[in-house]
């Protein structure tokens, strides 16, 4: 193989190529996963990017390994590959809870009525976005639900004084 790294456009039909499996010194297709060795921006060494199929970027880039040449990559194997899955794999699940707490949070009121849970869900509309802001009682049934500003603030406060003012916004 020669020494010129793959870049996006450089690559054989994709999409074609996506469903086989292809396993190359510096490519290495499987289980959803793409990973590719490419050359490093910054310095002089090589780095390898994992994209996950259907994705415009990549999940996970990191530093490669030279070869004994000190001079081209090591090859792309079956363990460092699979290790490569699990870690950007990982790096999606983080980045999927990371975006659930931005776009979820809930605080516990203590009412006459009992304890009640406070949710507020973002729809992250591009055009309009707004939050859902909710009350439970304890068995999980909804009180109460009202459309409020994306960028509401909820904590144990702005709760306290929406429970107390009959679920109703000052």
């Amino acid at each position: 193989m020669n020494d010129t790294p793959f870049h996006g456009s450089d690559l054989p039909d994709e999409a074609a190529d996506r469903d086989t499996k292809t396993q190359e010194p510096r490519l290495w297709r499987d289980d959803g996963w793409t990973a590719r060795v490419i050359k490093n921006e910054d310095d002089d060494g090589w780095a390898v990017e994992m994209i996950k199929d259907d994705e415009a970027e990549p999940a996970l880039v990191g530093p490669w390994t030279m070869g004994r040449d000190k001079k081209n990559p090591k090859p792309l194997d079956s363990s460092a590959f699979y290790t490569l899955v699990k870690t950007a794999s990982e790096v999606l699940r983080r980045h999927e809870q990371q975006l659930h707490a931005l776009l979820h949070k809930s605080v516990n009121v203590t009412s006459t009525s009992g304890q009640l849970s406070i949710k507020l869900d973002i729809i992250p509309d591009d055009d309009s976005p707004y939050a859902l802001l909710s009350a439970y009682d304890a068995s999980g049934e909804q009180l109460a639900q009202i459309h409020v500003a994306a960028n509401f603030k909820l904590g144990l406060q702005s709760a306290t004084q929406w429970v107390e003012n009959d679920f109703k916004l000052r």
